[in-house]
Protein backbone atom coordinates (compact mmCIF):
# COMPACT_ATOMS: atom_id res chain seq x y z
CA UNK A 1 0.00 0.00 0.00
CA UNK A 2 1.03 3.64 -1.47
CA UNK A 3 0.63 6.49 0.93
CA UNK A 4 2.11 10.10 1.64
CA UNK A 5 3.98 10.81 4.69
CA UNK A 6 3.23 14.07 6.15
CA UNK A 7 7.27 15.43 6.55
CA UNK A 8 9.79 18.19 6.02
CA UNK A 9 13.45 17.82 5.93
CA UNK A 10 15.27 20.26 7.67
CA UNK A 11 19.47 21.55 6.27
CA UNK A 12 21.09 20.87 9.20
CA UNK A 13 24.70 21.53 7.31
CA UNK A 14 27.78 19.70 7.36
CA UNK A 15 27.90 17.56 10.93
CA UNK A 16 30.54 15.26 12.28
CA UNK A 17 28.85 12.17 12.99
CA UNK A 18 30.21 9.00 14.91
CA UNK A 19 32.46 6.42 13.13
CA UNK A 20 32.80 8.90 10.33
CA UNK A 21 35.57 10.27 9.91
CA UNK A 22 34.75 13.16 7.64
CA UNK A 23 32.19 15.92 7.65
CA UNK A 24 28.88 14.97 5.90
CA UNK A 25 25.59 17.00 4.60
CA UNK A 26 22.95 16.09 7.37
CA UNK A 27 19.06 16.81 7.18
CA UNK A 28 16.76 16.27 10.31
CA UNK A 29 13.26 14.75 9.57
CA UNK A 30 10.21 15.97 11.04
CA UNK A 31 7.05 13.94 10.73
CA UNK A 32 3.61 15.90 11.76
CA UNK A 33 1.04 13.55 13.39
CA UNK A 34 -1.69 16.00 14.25
CA UNK A 35 -0.62 18.57 16.71
CA UNK A 36 2.33 16.77 17.61
CA UNK A 37 5.98 17.09 15.60
CA UNK A 38 8.10 14.15 15.84
CA UNK A 39 12.08 14.95 15.12
CA UNK A 40 14.19 11.87 13.80
CA UNK A 41 17.85 13.36 13.63
CA UNK A 42 21.16 11.52 13.53
CA UNK A 43 23.65 11.36 16.82
CA UNK A 44 25.10 14.98 16.45
CA UNK A 45 28.71 15.37 17.83
CA UNK A 46 29.93 18.96 18.66
CA UNK A 47 32.20 20.25 16.16
CA UNK A 48 35.66 20.71 16.97
CA UNK A 49 35.60 24.41 16.92
CA UNK A 50 32.96 26.65 18.89
CA UNK A 51 29.42 26.32 17.26
CA UNK A 52 26.47 28.17 17.34
CA UNK A 53 22.78 28.56 16.15
CA UNK A 54 20.76 31.89 15.96
CA UNK A 55 17.08 31.09 16.94
CA UNK A 56 14.21 33.34 14.88
CA UNK A 57 13.85 36.14 17.83
CA UNK A 58 10.66 36.26 18.90
CA UNK A 59 7.85 39.61 17.97
CA UNK A 60 6.57 40.94 21.44
CA UNK A 61 5.03 43.65 19.25
CA UNK A 62 1.88 42.05 19.02
CA UNK A 63 1.94 42.94 14.84
CA UNK A 64 2.38 40.47 12.38
CA UNK A 65 3.70 42.46 9.95
CA UNK A 66 6.63 42.55 12.16
CA UNK A 67 7.94 39.40 11.62
CA UNK A 68 9.94 40.61 8.43
CA UNK A 69 11.87 42.75 10.37
CA UNK A 70 12.15 40.21 13.44
CA UNK A 71 13.21 37.71 10.58
CA UNK A 72 15.41 39.82 8.44
CA UNK A 73 17.56 41.24 11.53
CA UNK A 74 18.40 37.19 12.82
CA UNK A 75 19.11 35.99 8.42
CA UNK A 76 21.56 39.07 9.16
CA UNK A 77 22.87 37.80 12.43
CA UNK A 78 23.58 34.43 10.39
CA UNK A 79 25.18 35.82 7.59
CA UNK A 80 27.27 37.86 9.63
CA UNK A 81 28.29 35.30 12.25
CA UNK A 82 28.99 32.81 9.11
CA UNK A 83 31.80 35.05 8.06
CA UNK A 84 33.77 34.71 11.41
CA UNK A 85 36.48 31.87 10.26
CA UNK A 86 36.77 30.29 12.92
CA UNK A 87 33.00 29.70 14.19
CA UNK A 88 30.45 26.93 13.06
CA UNK A 89 27.12 28.50 12.45
CA UNK A 90 24.13 26.27 11.80
CA UNK A 91 21.87 27.48 8.58
CA UNK A 92 18.81 29.56 8.58
CA UNK A 93 16.63 26.49 7.39
CA UNK A 94 17.07 24.76 10.90
CA UNK A 95 17.24 27.62 12.97
CA UNK A 96 13.87 28.59 11.55
CA UNK A 97 12.30 25.35 12.19
CA UNK A 98 12.22 26.67 15.43
CA UNK A 99 9.98 29.47 14.44
CA UNK A 100 7.00 30.20 16.75
CA UNK A 101 7.83 27.77 19.29
CA UNK A 102 9.97 27.98 22.84
CA UNK A 103 12.46 24.83 23.10
CA UNK A 104 14.38 24.14 25.77
CA UNK A 105 17.84 25.53 24.74
CA UNK A 106 19.72 22.65 25.84
CA UNK A 107 17.46 20.03 23.14
CA UNK A 108 18.27 22.85 20.43
CA UNK A 109 21.80 21.99 21.49
CA UNK A 110 21.28 18.86 21.01
CA UNK A 111 19.37 18.63 18.11
CA UNK A 112 21.80 21.06 15.92
CA UNK A 113 24.86 19.80 17.20
CA UNK A 114 26.23 22.88 18.83
CA UNK A 115 27.34 24.25 21.85
CA UNK A 116 25.88 27.75 22.03
CA UNK A 117 22.22 29.35 21.17
CA UNK A 118 21.64 32.29 20.24
CA UNK A 119 18.16 33.88 21.02
CA UNK A 120 16.39 37.02 21.54
CA UNK A 121 13.36 39.20 21.12
CA UNK A 122 11.76 42.58 19.66
CA UNK A 123 9.25 44.55 21.21
CA UNK A 124 7.63 48.34 19.16
CA UNK A 125 6.66 51.19 20.95
CA UNK A 126 5.33 53.58 18.94
CA UNK A 127 8.00 54.79 16.86
CA UNK A 128 10.81 53.00 18.90
CA UNK A 129 11.80 49.36 19.32
CA UNK A 130 13.14 47.28 21.96
CA UNK A 131 15.60 44.19 20.80
CA UNK A 132 17.10 41.95 23.55
CA UNK A 133 19.45 38.73 22.91
CA UNK A 134 21.33 36.62 24.74
CA UNK A 135 23.17 34.37 24.15
CA UNK A 136 23.58 30.72 26.26
CA UNK A 137 26.06 27.92 26.68
CA UNK A 138 23.70 24.95 25.39
CA UNK A 139 25.61 22.24 27.00
CA UNK A 140 25.18 23.68 30.33
CA UNK A 141 22.02 26.71 30.02
CA UNK A 142 24.50 29.61 31.36
CA UNK A 143 24.17 32.70 30.22
CA UNK A 144 27.45 34.14 28.55
CA UNK A 145 26.22 37.42 26.95
CA UNK A 146 22.93 39.55 27.21
CA UNK A 147 22.39 43.06 25.84
CA UNK A 148 19.21 45.04 24.89
CA UNK A 149 19.32 47.76 22.05
CA UNK A 150 16.64 50.62 22.08
CA UNK A 151 16.28 52.44 19.14
CA UNK A 152 14.38 55.05 17.03
CA UNK A 153 12.56 53.66 13.86
CA UNK A 154 13.09 56.36 11.36
CA UNK A 155 14.89 53.68 8.97
CA UNK A 156 13.88 50.23 10.11
CA UNK A 157 16.75 48.87 7.33
CA UNK A 158 19.44 51.23 8.43
CA UNK A 159 17.75 49.90 11.93
CA UNK A 160 18.32 46.25 11.36
CA UNK A 161 21.53 46.73 9.94
CA UNK A 162 23.30 49.05 13.10
CA UNK A 163 21.66 45.82 15.74
CA UNK A 164 22.77 43.37 13.16
CA UNK A 165 26.70 44.66 13.92
CA UNK A 166 26.44 45.60 17.89
CA UNK A 167 24.91 41.95 18.30
CA UNK A 168 27.72 40.11 16.46
CA UNK A 169 30.14 42.70 17.25
CA UNK A 170 29.39 41.95 20.98
CA UNK A 171 29.15 38.31 21.13
CA UNK A 172 32.18 37.52 19.06
CA UNK A 173 34.61 38.60 21.63
CA UNK A 174 32.16 36.51 24.49
CA UNK A 175 32.08 33.32 22.42
CA UNK A 176 35.88 33.71 22.24
CA UNK A 177 36.26 33.91 25.71
CA UNK A 178 34.07 31.05 26.35
CA UNK A 179 35.97 28.91 24.10
CA UNK A 180 39.32 30.23 25.98
CA UNK A 181 37.68 29.20 29.33
CA UNK A 182 36.42 25.71 28.10
CA UNK A 183 39.81 24.66 26.48
CA UNK A 184 41.94 25.51 29.66
CA UNK A 185 39.97 22.77 31.51
CA UNK A 186 41.47 19.84 29.24
CA UNK A 187 44.44 17.86 29.96
CA UNK A 188 47.34 19.03 27.79
CA UNK A 189 47.34 15.93 26.35
CA UNK A 190 43.90 16.40 24.63
CA UNK A 191 45.21 19.61 22.87
CA UNK A 192 44.78 20.22 19.72
CA UNK A 193 46.01 22.99 17.04
CA UNK A 194 42.65 25.22 17.75
CA UNK A 195 43.31 24.44 21.38
CA UNK A 196 46.21 25.51 21.52
CA UNK A 197 46.16 29.08 19.68
CA UNK A 198 43.14 29.55 22.67
CA UNK A 199 45.43 29.23 25.46
CA UNK A 200 48.03 31.52 23.57
CA UNK A 201 45.55 34.05 23.00
CA UNK A 202 45.15 35.43 26.63
CA UNK A 203 48.79 35.85 27.30
CA UNK A 204 48.99 37.79 23.70
CA UNK A 205 46.57 39.96 25.51
CA UNK A 206 48.36 40.46 28.22
CA UNK A 207 50.67 42.50 26.15
CA UNK A 208 53.53 41.33 28.32
CA UNK A 209 57.11 40.00 27.97
CA UNK A 210 56.37 37.12 29.91
CA UNK A 211 53.03 35.98 28.44
CA UNK A 212 54.54 36.37 25.32
CA UNK A 213 57.32 34.47 25.81
CA UNK A 214 54.63 31.72 27.30
CA UNK A 215 52.01 31.93 23.94
CA UNK A 216 54.71 31.63 21.83
CA UNK A 217 55.46 27.77 22.91
CA UNK A 218 52.33 27.12 22.77
CA UNK A 219 51.93 28.75 19.28
CA UNK A 220 54.85 26.97 18.23
CA UNK A 221 53.55 23.70 19.35
CA UNK A 222 50.36 24.33 17.15
CA UNK A 223 51.83 25.34 13.89
CA UNK A 224 53.96 22.14 14.48
CA UNK A 225 51.09 20.49 14.16
CA UNK A 226 49.17 22.98 11.28
CA UNK A 227 52.05 24.50 9.22
CA UNK A 228 49.55 26.57 7.66
CA UNK A 229 47.36 28.05 10.39
CA UNK A 230 46.66 31.50 9.47
CA UNK A 231 45.36 32.50 13.53
CA UNK A 232 48.54 30.71 14.38
CA UNK A 233 50.97 32.88 12.66
CA UNK A 234 49.08 36.17 13.58
CA UNK A 235 49.20 35.24 16.77
CA UNK A 236 52.87 34.58 16.94
CA UNK A 237 53.41 37.74 14.55
CA UNK A 238 51.77 39.72 17.45
CA UNK A 239 53.43 38.02 20.81
CA UNK A 240 57.08 39.09 18.94
CA UNK A 241 56.07 42.56 18.37
CA UNK A 242 55.58 42.73 21.96
CA UNK A 243 58.88 40.82 22.93
CA UNK A 244 60.49 43.31 20.72
CA UNK A 245 58.97 46.36 21.87
CA UNK A 246 58.52 45.95 25.47
CA UNK A 247 61.56 42.82 25.77
CA UNK A 248 64.57 44.60 25.01
CA UNK A 249 64.45 45.74 21.04
CA UNK A 250 65.68 42.51 20.15
CA UNK A 251 66.27 42.39 16.23
CA UNK A 252 65.58 38.82 15.99
CA UNK A 253 61.76 39.02 17.47
CA UNK A 254 61.54 42.07 14.80
CA UNK A 255 62.40 39.93 12.04
CA UNK A 256 60.43 36.89 13.72
CA UNK A 257 57.25 39.16 13.74
CA UNK A 258 57.11 40.14 10.54
CA UNK A 259 57.65 36.79 8.98
CA UNK A 260 54.82 35.69 10.62
CA UNK A 261 52.30 38.70 10.34
CA UNK A 262 53.66 37.45 5.84
CA UNK A 263 52.42 34.27 6.92
CA UNK A 264 49.02 35.52 8.46
CA UNK A 265 48.33 37.63 4.96
CA UNK A 266 49.02 34.15 2.97
CA UNK A 267 47.53 31.96 4.40
CA UNK A 268 44.20 33.95 5.93
CA UNK A 269 43.18 35.32 2.87
CA UNK A 270 39.67 34.51 4.20
CA UNK A 271 40.29 34.93 8.13
CA UNK A 272 39.85 38.56 9.48
CA UNK A 273 41.64 37.78 12.76
CA UNK A 274 44.53 36.19 10.57
CA UNK A 275 44.54 39.42 8.49
CA UNK A 276 44.33 41.98 11.45
CA UNK A 277 47.06 40.55 13.15
CA UNK A 278 49.49 40.48 10.08
CA UNK A 279 48.69 43.48 9.30
CA UNK A 280 48.77 45.25 12.13
CA UNK A 281 52.64 43.46 13.03
CA UNK A 282 53.55 44.84 9.11
CA UNK A 283 52.17 48.31 9.90
CA UNK A 284 54.05 48.56 13.16
CA UNK A 285 57.20 47.15 12.89
CA UNK A 286 57.87 47.02 9.43
CA UNK A 287 56.50 50.60 8.68
CA UNK A 288 54.39 49.39 5.32
CA UNK A 289 51.23 51.06 6.02
CA UNK A 290 49.51 50.76 2.41
CA UNK A 291 49.54 46.52 3.15
CA UNK A 292 48.55 46.96 6.54
CA UNK A 293 45.85 49.05 5.17
CA UNK A 294 44.93 46.72 2.15
CA UNK A 295 44.92 43.79 4.94
CA UNK A 296 42.51 45.40 7.30
CA UNK A 297 40.23 46.85 4.80
CA UNK A 298 40.02 42.73 3.42
CA UNK A 299 39.24 41.68 6.84
CA UNK A 300 36.64 43.88 7.87
CA UNK A 301 35.01 43.44 3.96
CA UNK A 302 35.05 39.68 5.47
CA UNK A 303 33.60 40.65 8.62
CA UNK A 304 32.68 43.76 8.73
CA UNK A 305 31.29 43.58 12.75
CA UNK A 306 35.07 42.47 13.39
CA UNK A 307 36.18 44.97 16.55
CA UNK A 308 38.99 43.25 16.93
CA UNK A 309 39.75 44.42 13.14
CA UNK A 310 38.87 48.20 14.21
CA UNK A 311 41.28 48.19 17.58
CA UNK A 312 44.18 46.95 15.84
CA UNK A 313 43.60 48.83 13.08
CA UNK A 314 43.17 52.17 14.39
CA UNK A 315 46.00 51.69 16.73
CA UNK A 316 47.79 51.40 12.96
CA UNK A 317 46.17 54.19 11.47
CA UNK A 318 46.82 56.46 14.80
CA UNK A 319 50.84 56.03 14.71
CA UNK A 320 50.59 56.84 11.14
CA UNK A 321 49.42 59.99 11.79
CA UNK A 322 45.85 59.86 10.66
CA UNK A 323 44.16 61.33 12.96
CA UNK A 324 40.70 60.92 11.85
CA UNK A 325 40.74 57.13 10.97
CA UNK A 326 42.22 56.58 13.98
CA UNK A 327 39.47 58.47 16.09
CA UNK A 328 36.74 57.16 13.93
CA UNK A 329 37.78 53.19 14.35
CA UNK A 330 38.42 53.50 17.29
CA UNK A 331 35.36 54.96 18.14
CA UNK A 332 33.90 52.72 16.04
CA UNK A 333 35.44 49.25 17.68
CA UNK A 334 34.02 50.51 20.93
CA UNK A 335 30.52 50.83 19.96
CA UNK A 336 31.13 47.47 18.09
CA UNK A 337 32.23 45.72 21.18
CA UNK A 338 31.55 48.37 24.24
CA UNK A 339 33.20 45.91 27.09
CA UNK A 340 35.87 44.71 25.02
CA UNK A 341 38.87 43.59 26.99
CA UNK A 342 40.95 45.10 24.38
CA UNK A 343 38.99 48.36 24.44
CA UNK A 344 41.99 50.20 25.90
CA UNK A 345 43.53 49.69 22.33
CA UNK A 346 40.53 51.70 20.75
CA UNK A 347 40.81 54.61 23.71
CA UNK A 348 44.97 54.87 22.87
CA UNK A 349 44.01 55.27 19.15
CA UNK A 350 41.37 58.48 19.91
CA UNK A 351 43.99 59.94 22.82
CA UNK A 352 46.50 60.33 19.50
CA UNK A 353 44.27 61.36 17.18
CA UNK A 354 42.57 64.00 19.78
CA UNK A 355 46.01 65.09 20.79
CA UNK A 356 47.53 65.27 17.33
CA UNK A 357 44.64 67.42 16.69
CA UNK A 358 45.33 69.75 19.46
CA UNK A 359 42.48 68.61 22.16
CA UNK A 360 44.41 67.57 24.91
CA UNK A 361 41.55 67.36 27.16
CA UNK A 362 39.37 65.05 24.95
CA UNK A 363 43.37 63.06 24.74
CA UNK A 364 43.74 63.18 28.49
CA UNK A 365 40.10 61.29 29.21
CA UNK A 366 40.92 58.79 26.77
CA UNK A 367 43.80 57.50 27.71
CA UNK A 368 42.15 57.36 31.30
CA UNK A 369 40.14 55.34 30.22
CA UNK A 370 42.80 52.81 28.71
CA UNK A 371 44.12 52.93 32.03
CA UNK A 372 40.92 51.73 33.14
CA UNK A 373 41.12 48.81 30.79
CA UNK A 374 44.31 47.94 31.16
CA UNK A 375 46.61 49.59 33.72
CA UNK A 376 49.59 47.17 33.19
CA UNK A 377 50.26 48.75 30.13
CA UNK A 378 52.70 51.37 29.59
CA UNK A 379 51.60 53.35 26.14
CA UNK A 380 48.40 54.45 28.13
CA UNK A 381 50.11 56.46 30.43
CA UNK A 382 52.79 57.78 27.67
CA UNK A 383 49.28 58.79 25.60
CA UNK A 384 48.38 60.51 29.18
CA UNK A 385 51.18 62.27 30.48
CA UNK A 386 51.68 64.14 26.68
CA UNK A 387 48.86 65.80 26.81
CA UNK A 388 48.48 66.62 30.52
CA UNK A 389 52.16 68.18 29.88
CA UNK A 390 50.58 70.37 27.33
CA UNK A 391 48.02 71.49 29.71
CA UNK A 392 51.05 72.32 32.18
CA UNK A 393 49.40 69.57 34.68
CA UNK A 394 52.99 69.38 35.68
CA UNK A 395 52.12 66.69 38.43
CA UNK A 396 49.98 64.44 37.03
CA UNK A 397 51.91 64.59 34.25
CA UNK A 398 55.01 63.35 36.59
CA UNK A 399 52.88 60.60 38.18
CA UNK A 400 52.10 59.14 34.48
CA UNK A 401 55.94 58.76 34.04
CA UNK A 402 56.93 57.77 37.18
CA UNK A 403 53.93 54.23 35.83
CA UNK A 404 55.75 54.40 32.96
CA UNK A 405 58.99 54.06 33.78
CA UNK A 406 57.88 51.40 36.33
CA UNK A 407 56.22 48.99 33.91
CA UNK A 408 58.61 49.37 31.24
CA UNK A 409 61.94 50.66 33.02
CA UNK A 410 64.34 50.86 29.35
CA UNK A 411 61.29 52.93 27.75
CA UNK A 412 62.83 55.48 25.59
CA UNK A 413 60.98 58.18 23.47
CA UNK A 414 63.04 57.69 20.30
CA UNK A 415 63.37 53.88 20.11
CA UNK A 416 59.81 53.84 20.86
CA UNK A 417 58.30 56.17 17.86
CA UNK A 418 61.20 55.32 15.78
CA UNK A 419 60.60 51.60 15.80
CA UNK A 420 56.86 52.03 15.61
CA UNK A 421 56.89 53.95 12.61
CA UNK A 422 55.66 57.48 14.27
CA UNK A 423 54.60 59.63 11.53
CA UNK A 424 57.15 62.86 12.08
CA UNK A 425 54.75 65.52 13.03
CA UNK A 426 53.30 63.22 15.48
CA UNK A 427 57.04 62.09 16.35
CA UNK A 428 57.80 65.59 17.24
CA UNK A 429 54.66 66.37 19.10
CA UNK A 430 54.73 63.96 21.61
CA UNK A 431 58.57 64.00 22.09
CA UNK A 432 58.08 67.77 23.04
CA UNK A 433 55.40 66.82 25.48
CA UNK A 434 56.90 63.73 26.82
CA UNK A 435 60.97 65.73 27.63
CA UNK A 436 58.49 68.40 29.35
CA UNK A 437 57.35 65.42 31.36
CA UNK A 438 60.27 63.77 32.29
CA UNK A 439 60.64 60.42 30.25
CA UNK A 440 63.98 59.91 29.08
CA UNK A 441 64.49 60.58 24.93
Amino acid sequence: MQGKVDAIFVDTGEQNLKNIARRVRVFRVELNHGNITQQIAPNLTLPDGPSIAVLPFQNMSGDVEQDYFCDGMVEDIITGLARIKWLFVIGRNSSFAYKGKSPDIRQVGRDLGVRYVLEGSVRRVGNRVRITGQLVDAQTGVHLWAERFDRSLDDIFALQDEITLSVIGAIEPSLRQAEIKRVERKRPSDLNAYDLVLRAIPLAHSVMPDGASRGLTLLGQALARQPDYAAAHGYAAWCNEILFLRGGFREENRIAAIRHAHDALVHGRDDATALALGGFVIGLLEHDHATASDAFETALSLSPSSAFSYHLGSIIAGWAGDAERAIEWGERALRLSPFDPLSYLAYDSVAVGHFQRGRDEEAVNAARKAIQFNPGFSINYVLLAAPLAKLSRHDEARTAVARVLELQPSFSISKQFNNVGCARELTALLTDALIEAGLPP
